[in-house]
């Protein structure tokens, strides 16, 4: 099997795995959330792949999510004042900080952390309750859908290379 078509394959498999263990055993945990793993399985292969690609995702992302939580606090806390300035003054002051960070090799990937920022933002007003938004609270299920979908990413491009490699090793073995 060409190297194209084994990650096909192995993408197209592994999204229906992905997609259930979201709408099924995951989903009071994890409500709605698929789109998460997925933004995190997608920075895996644009970060390079391997470990370091979800390496970058996974940490890239996860630190995202926090600056998007205290964003989003301030928001609603010490910013409120600015009235409907809060959210646009809170994301600036995000993006700000993650550019800063990105001085840190381990956060230099500005993408990423751009995705975890957004990841957290959506989590928090797609779970936002009779109770109003919990930033803090969509954290731990946005980070977690984040960890799922970067070792998704990896699992996808190593079980693509076992499918390219079976059919290398057929193919140099001697015919009968």
């Amino acid at each position: 099997m060409t190297a194209y078509l084994a990650l096909a394959f192995s993408v197209g498999l592994l999204a229906i795995l992905d997609t259930w263990l979201f709408g099924v055993p995951l989903a009071s945990f994890l409500p709605g959330l698929v789109w998460i793993s997925f933004i995190a399985w997608g920075c895996h292969f644009h970060s390079g792949g391997g470990v370091k690609g979800m390496t970058t995702a996974a940490v890239g992302m996860s630190f995202g999510a926090v600056i998007g939580t205290a964003a989003i606090w301030a928001l609603m806390g010490p910013l409120a004042g600015l009235g409907d300035w809060a959210g646009p003054v809170a994301v600036g002051l995000g993006a700000f900080v993650i550019c800063l960070a990105s001085a840190v090799p381990l956060l230099a990937t500005i993408p990423a952390s751009v995705y975890g920022f957004a990841a957290v933002a959506g989590a928090t007003f797609l779970m936002a309750g009779e109770e109003g938004m919990d930033p803090v609270g969509a954290w731990v299920p946005t980070v977690v859908s984040v960890v799922i979908g970067a070792v998704f990413g990896i699992v996808s491009e190593k079980f693509a290379g076992v499918l390219t490699k079976k059919d290398v090793a057929a193919a140099a073995e001697p015919a009968e």
